[in-house]
């Protein structure tokens, strides 16, 4: 195990300072480092945001029209909770990490709860899979909140049983049994198999940074392929997926109709694009363009380029976060921003690479730019949450960096 950093030393059975690359640097050229990673953090999350929310104006207009809710419907339901979700942003940005502490177990056990509702009168089905509940005519995703509630817990007990890492029973109790097996199932429950393989990178993601053992990974990543591997072919729906990634399909073209005009958008888009509000594929005719779909938009408006700014933006959060790891101050934080890290990013790069045909349709939003409220608002959240972990690390750096100057 001496070959991450991060990881229990698995010959001692006790773990190792997670350091993952942890540099200190006496003088300001530091401090002003960790100031521009947290403004770049609140810049980028601000401009996707931004992006998407031109984006969704763009690409609804004409379905939200013909649904009778005017050209601007959707836009304002989606502006209405970017409103709510920046001020949230900005409460979970001040806070201290003790805060997210104290609360994880709260929030894990009011995520579960919310998952449940699914499963009650207030429960909604939306293309087969029942993973929405209708509150007041308000429609949302409790298993949105529900990831940002899992990736706060999990590191919250990593932190705790932090003397015990290195022993398998201890990384895998209580974080996969019973705890991530009881939110995956409870969202394979209502058949959405996307947001569970979300989740299940998550998971994988804050227990990798969080320095759990690769014995205790590889069971974790073994066991969840296998079950991936089942639940597709035992099931019709997914089966199709599969074949309309590969080329075949349901439809009357036997193409794949979403995966091809998807395809077409893009193609359409060249260079520069066809110019902002000038999609044809948003004229009913790619399924999903607002939510699932929008890259396809973007890139057929925006053109290349603007899809590669998309791209660079989440790489530049990848990044970011990444330092972000490097710094924090104990296993909590790395573990948090590790698992935001895998979700946030990494369901950006799927839902891509579904657009342009790497992988079959998984049913998930690009992160911070698709249409969905709730989505919108658990992103939001997030990036508040590692924003406030980075801010902790800054003050790390600074506390660490005083001892030093005090020793010498």
């Amino acid at each position: 195990m001496a070959g991450r950093a991060g990881a229990p030393n698995s010959g001692s059975g006790k773990p190792r300072p997670a350091i993952l690359g942890t540099r200190i640097s006496l003088g300001a050229a530091e401090k002003g480092g960790n100031d521009r990673t947290v403004a770049m953090l609140w810049g980028i999350t601000l401009l996707l945001t931004g992006i998407g929310l031109i984006m969704v104006l763009s690409a609804s207009s004409i379905t939200s029209y013909t649904a009778d809710q005017g050209f601007l419907g959707v836009f304002w339901r989606q502006m209405l909770f970017a409103a709510l979700g920046l001020p949230l942003m900005a409460f979970a940005a001040t806070r201290k990490l003790d805060f997210w502490k104290r609360w994880a177990w709260w929030f894990f056990g009011a995520g579960l709860v919310l998952q449940m509702l699914v499963f009650t009168p207030l429960g909604l089905a939306v293309g087969g899979n029942r993973n929405w509940i209708l509150v007041a005519g308000i429609q949302a995703q409790p298993s949105e909140a529900l990831k940002l509630a899992l990736v706060v817990w999990i590191g919250a007990v990593l932190l705790k049983k932090e003397k015990l890492l290195g022993r398998v029973s201890h990384e895998l109790i209580p974080i996969i049994f019973p705890g991530a097996l009881l939110a995956l199932g409870l969202v394979l429950l209502g058949r959405d198999l996307g947001t569970v393989i979300i989740m299940a990178a998550l998971v994988v993601g804050a227990m990798f940074f969080g320095g759990v053992s690769w014995k205790s990974l590889g069971i974790i990543v073994l066991g969840g392929l296998i079950s991936v591997v089942f639940f597709v072919v035992t099931s019709e729906n997914r089966m199709d997926r599969l074949f309309e990634h590969a080329g075949g399909g349901s439809d009357y073209s036997n193409l794949g109709w979403q995966p091809q005009h998807g395809l077409w958008a893009l193609a359409n888009g060249g260079l520069f694009g066809v110019g902002l509000g000038g999609s044809k594929a948003k004229w009913n005719w790619l399924p999903a363009a607002d939510n699932d779909y929008i890259f396809a938009i973007i890139g057929e408006e925006l053109g290349f380029a603007g899809a590669m700014l998309v791209i660079a933006l989440f790489i530049g959060l990848a990044v970011l976060m990444l330092r972000v790891i490097s710094r924090a101050r104990d296993r909590f934080g790395r573990a948090v921003v590790g698992g935001a890290l895998v979700w946030i990013v990494g369901q950006a790069f799927i839902n891509i690479g579904v657009v342009i045909r790497l992988f079959p349709v998984l049913g998930v939003p690009l992160p911070l730019i698709s249409y969905g409220g709730t989505a919108l608002v658990s992103c939001l959240v997030t990036m508040g949450v590692v924003i406030s972990i980075a801010r902790d690390a800054k003050l790390h750096q600074e506390e660490l960096a005083g001892t030093l100057s005090v020793g010498r």
